[in-house]
């Protein structure tokens, strides 16, 4: 519940009192306050959360009418006490008109939020640089991605075209504070080459779009949610968010001091994609919990500017999805890489006269020169069934051939290096 102290002119008490009664409220109290200048009526109610935005709405037409909200969750308790219990477990959402107003209140200053931006840029370039995991998560802790992508939903859903334009703004400059400092570092410390954790950043799967989807949805209930309601902290909600946004715009950086522009182009790619499937999961979710253009004490937006926005969004989306369906394998090697650990397991298995011990698959580093085309590197440990003439050097010639040419005509748009290994069982004598 929340508590809201509403002020108003003397003789417009009773018809607070009777809407605020009408609205569920609790522990309604009255008072009449004078100073020399001034003769006001307080009235302090108990709300349900649901409740809060069709209160104000319905106190929109008293002149001179001044409130206060507290945006912390409060226990009204009231006899008798075995009904406590019930309707203090009854936990609810946030009003529409908190979302806005906390949305409002978290874009105010700028200095924390671009030292935050720097401070997670050098963290992450360090974690990229050192190929150190968990300097990436704390990167992504630091990271200021989650209120600006958070606020970019609540103005989509809200048709908030101010709020939209502040929450952009934010955005872009936070992500464009990470990758100049990112290739910053990386010349002045003389990056050469793209380390293991740029690789895998850059390497993107099929599936890339369910972590922005998730991580949208998951901020948006976070911020819909009271605070009694969930056991996932807002910190972590906000790593998840940050690990969307953090690895791809560190990876542009560094990956343009190099000239390394396939894995810019790539990091590009990523970043765009989380962008958008956060703002589209996250508007989805407010719009669900009763977010829209027209409410009370936010009736600044504009079902037009919702509109625009999500119809804006879906057709980044689709361009987006068809370029990475469309590039096989630039946008798709980690799903191509695993794809092709079944596809070699099976080709082993129809031979009969060995098994498969051990096998994987990776893409070597991109690159854009046409002299030295992307290959697919796979390495295959096999052990040999039962007794067979075929020598090793056959074997592993054989097998290599055959998984290449289904890889190739499995539609695999690259060049196929497997080598296998035959592996012989270590022969010793029982010694007593």
């Amino acid at each position: 519940m929340r508590q809201l102290m509403i002020k108003i002119p003397p003789g417009q008490g009773p018809q607070v009192l009777q809407l605020a009664q009408q609205h569920n409220g609790r522990n309604i109290t009255f008072l009449q306050a004078a100073d020399d200048s001034d003769h006001r009526n307080i009235v302090m109610v108990n709300l349900p959360n649901r409740s809060v935005g069709d209160l104000l709405a319905a106190l929109e037409e008293l002149p001179d009418m001044e409130m206060t909200l507290l945006p912390h969750s409060v226990l009204p308790l009231s006899p008798p006490a075995s009904e406590v219990p019930t309707y203090i477990k009854e936990v609810q959402p946030r009003s529409p008109v908190e979302i806005w107003l906390n949305a409002q209140q978290s874009i105010g200053s700028w200095s924390s939020f671009l030292g935050y931006a720097l401070a997670g840029s050098i963290i992450v370039w360090i974690a990229m640089f050192t190929n150190t995991v968990y300097l990436l998560v704390a990167a992504m802790l630091v990271s200021p991605f989650a209120g600006p992508a958070m606020n970019t939903a609540v103005a989509t859903a809200t048709g908030d075209k101010a709020l939209l334009r502040q929450s952009v703004l934010r955005y872009f400059i936070s992500l464009g504070v990470m990758v100049v400092a990112a290739a910053i570092l990386s010349e002045v410390l003389s990056l050469e080459t793209a380390t293991s954790t740029m690789i895998n950043v850059s390497e993107v799967s099929a599936v890339a779009l369910f972590l922005p989807v998730v991580a949208g949805a998951a901020g948006a209930l976070n911020l819909v949610q009271a605070e009694n309601s969930s056991l996932v902290s807002g910190t972590a909600v906000g790593i998840l968010v940050a690990a969307s946004l953090a690895p791809p715009a560190g990876l542009i950086g560094m990956a343009a001091a190099i000239q390394r522009w396939d894995m810019a182009v790539n990091g590009v790619f990523l970043l765009l994609l989380q962008l958008v499937g956060i703002n589209l999961a996250g508007t989805l979710v407010f719009r669900r919990y009763g977010l829209s253009p027209q409410g009370a004490r936010f009736r600044r937006g504009h079902a037009r500017y919702f509109h625009a926005s999500v119809i804006v969004s879906v057709l980044v989306l689709i361009g987006l999805l068809a370029w990475q369906f469309s590039s096989s394998p630039a946008l798709q090697r980690s799903t191509r890489a695993q794809r092709a650990l079944p596809i070699a397991a099976q080709v082993i298995d129809q031979r009969g006269d060995v098994r498969l011990v051990e096998a994987s698959f990776r893409f070597t580093r991109p690159t854009s020169s046409q002299e030295t085309p992307e290959a697919l590197l796979g390495v295959v440990y096999v052990e040999k069934v039962g007794e067979t003439a075929v020598a090793n050097e056959t074997l592993q010639q054989q097998i290599g051939q055959a998984i290449e040419q289904e890889l190739l005509i499995q539609g695999f748009n690259v060049k196929p290096l497997i080598s296998v290994t035959v592996l012989e069982p270590p022969e010793f004598e029982a010694t007593r």
